[in-house]
């Protein structure tokens, strides 16, 4: 397989980490509100977050990208395909990220709180010093995870017309006959972009407050 080949396929990577990338970001943030939501102990809020995270992790990532894909025109807001595919993936990714939050946010042990309103601090200054350090070591590892996860899921955004690597694999391996080496090159790309987010949040992890040196 000629260079040329293999550049093509690196500028179609692009498209998969920075659909990625973007994805996993908008999806914390929206995951951090739903979390405040499951946790804030009123059923109004806790059944509306209930609702989202069953349908986001209950529908496959395929339909839920076609859907929002012809959903959007439909009512009258017309957005070029990737920010659709940035949409749907971000909405899929805040599911499965809310609930890692929720469950750190849950370890955090109470007596750890109750002493902090003990000495006077204020609920910003507990969460800003005590929950969200602890939650954050305590769900890290499983963040990195649904990262890498979201890299690899990032295929499926060739659906609604993206030129990303394994749409991009496909369509030289239909023009080459070189299904092999293009979709073995397109494999190691692919690994070495999850070593690459793998290493990164092992230094990230080690870095928070409170983990092991």
């Amino acid at each position: 397989m000629s260079f040329k080949l293999f550049e093509l396929l690196l500028q179609a990577s692009i498209y998969t980490v920075a659909i990625s990338v973007a994805s996993i970001l908008i999806g914390f943030l929206l995951a951090l509100f739903i979390s405040a939501m499951m946790l804030s102990g009123r059923r109004l809020f806790i059944l509306p977050a209930q609702l989202f995270i069953s349908f986001f992790r209950g529908v496959p990532l395929l339909v839920q990208l076609l859907l929002i894909y012809n959903l959007l025109p439909a009512i009258g807001i017309n957005v070029p395909s990737i920010v659709a595919a940035i949409i749907g993936m971000s909405l899929s990714t805040a599911a499965y990220q809310a609930e890692n939050l929720r469950g750190g946010f849950a370890s955090v042990p109470r007596g750890l709180i109750e002493c902090a309103e003990m000495v006077g601090l204020t609920p910003a200054q507990i969460f800003r010093r005590i929950k969200a350090p602890i939650a954050m070591r305590l769900t890290f590892p499983a963040l990195v995870n649904e990262a890498i996860l979201l890299l690899k899921a990032s295929s499926l955004v060739s659906v609604v017309g993206i030129i990303e690597l394994t749409r991009m694999a496909q369509d030289l391996s239909a023009s080459t006959f070189l299904p092999l080496q293009i979709f073995a090159s397109a494999g190691l790309i692919y690994l070495i972009i999850n070593w690459i987010v793998a290493l990164a949040g092992g230094a990230i992890e080690r870095s928070l407050p409170g983990a092991p040196r």
